[in-house]
């Protein structure tokens, strides 16, 4: 009885499960899931921008520490915060940092409701796991139990160390995502399934998949619009109206309780729904983290620039303060904006280091860095092959080649390049 009182407490001042909480109570994401295990053909994690509010969107990566240091700052300037969630911008359950940030989370903060957003595929051998870190609400999203109109979703999932395409790796999906929903469901966890509606594909389908999780114990369904999203198969696509989205939402609603409120929030949102604050949190507490420079670390810079454009460096550093990694190998790029009023850390660039680096996908590997950094006119790196210098210079990129502190002295010697 004590268990399901605190349950039905945490429901009210969750502003997700309770549309009345989301215009009292705020929630903060932690972005510390870079990796993901599928790939959707509506996503793209690679881009941000602050003004885009849409899931998979972030303006930096955090380790489970900064997470943790941050949830503290923004709990005194936000005392209405009641829940902490992990969305990505990868799969959570598919990083390790996930587990790391909720055991700080819970022992720290153990007044906060805890919350994770999941494509389902590790769900069931993770289930028990989140719920001994005191997880009590869970999102899974789900698209498809049709695995035709699943292969048309998803374009590769990768499981148990081999990549799956189509209509087989939408299957193995699927089948997962049942068995996680039902474990989460029997352990006492609030689940929520969040839906793509995606005009054309899945539409028709919707209203069968709705029953079918209503049938495992879902206590809500969120069915979301298409976003089309450069640089995915689905950038053409149409997204739904929203008299169609509604119209959809009224037929589920027979079967299962709708969620209308939902923002499509990014990864780093913080705040109310609707009314995110996460700009003004970005890289805040940065030095007592020990994540690297925060803006008033690093001192103005005089740049020769018509109209004191701001000039953006690529920064290839594994510990967020020294510049110690060459470019093909580099884990994450730091990214910093300079005028001449300063310079203001802006992203981390997280770098796929699973990639196959060898033979023709070096490459590859290569121009999939230069893209995730394509922004920054100056790269510092402490070394970098012929192969990467070529395609830079190309793209008319500025290479540094510099080791130590990330400072004032450093970047002020790259500009001197332009």
């Amino acid at each position: 009885m004590e268990r399901k009182n605190a349950l039905e407490d945490a429901i009210r001042t969750h502003p997700c499960y309770n549309e009345e909480a989301h215009r009292t109570y705020a929630r903060m994401h932690l972005p510390v899931a870079p990796k993901c295990n599928i790939q959707c053909n509506y996503c793209n994690r690679k881009y941000d921008c602050s003004n885009e509010s849409r899931p998979g969107v972030t303006s930096e990566v955090l380790s489970p520490r900064e997470a943790a240091d941050k949830v503290r700052i923004v709990k005194e300037k936000i005392p209405n915060l009641k829940v902490i969630g992990i969305a990505g911008p990868g799969d959570p359950l598919a990083n390790e940092e996930t587990f790391e940030t909720l055991s700080l989370i819970s022992s720290e903060f153990p007044d906060l409701t805890l919350c994770i957003s999941t494509n389902g595929l590790v769900l069931t051998e993770n289930a028990q796991r989140l719920f001994d870190l005191g997880v009590r609400f869970l999102t899974v999203t789900m698209n498809a139990s049709d695995s035709d109109i699943g292969g048309m979703i998803y374009d590769t999932v990768l499981w148990n160390g081999k990549k799956y395409t189509g209509t087989e790796g939408a299957e193995i999906l699927m089948e997962r995502q049942l068995d996680g929903i039902k474990k989460c469901v029997d352990l006492g966890m609030m689940v929520k399934i969040n839906i793509v509606m995606i005009p054309g594909i899945n539409d028709k389908h919707i209203p069968d998949l709705v029953k079918k999780v209503k049938g495992l114990g879902v206590y809500i369904v969120n069915i979301l619009p298409l976003i089309p999203v450069e640089g995915t198969k689905f950038s053409d696509r149409r997204a739904p109206t929203s008299e169609e989205r509604k119209d959809l939402m009224d037929v589920c609603s027979l079967d299962a309780k709708m969620m209308r409120h939902c923002k499509q929030c990014r990864a780093d949102a913080i705040g109310l729904l609707g009314e995110d604050r996460s700009s003004e949190f970005v890289r805040l507490g940065s030095c007592s983290a020990g994540c690297g420079p925060a803006v008033n670390d690093l001192t103005p810079i005089s740049i020769t620039n018509e109209n004191n454009d701001p000039v953006k460096i690529a920064i290839a550093s594994s510990d967020k303060k020294n510049i110690d990694r060459g470019f093909g190998n580099a884990e994450r790029f730091q990214i910093y904006s300079v005028t001449d009023n300063g310079t203001a850390f802006v992203r981390t660039v997280e770098i796929d280091t699973n990639y196959q680096v060898s033979g023709s996908h070096h490459k590859e590997h290569i121009a999939e860095i230069i893209n995730a950094i394509d922004d920054c006119r100056i790269i510092i790196v402490k070394e970098i092959g012929p192969l990467p210098s070529k395609m830079l210079a190309a793209k008319n990129k500025i290479v540094c080649i510099a080791s130590g502190k990330i400072n004032s002295k450093v970047i002020s010697s790259c500009l001197n390049e332009l």
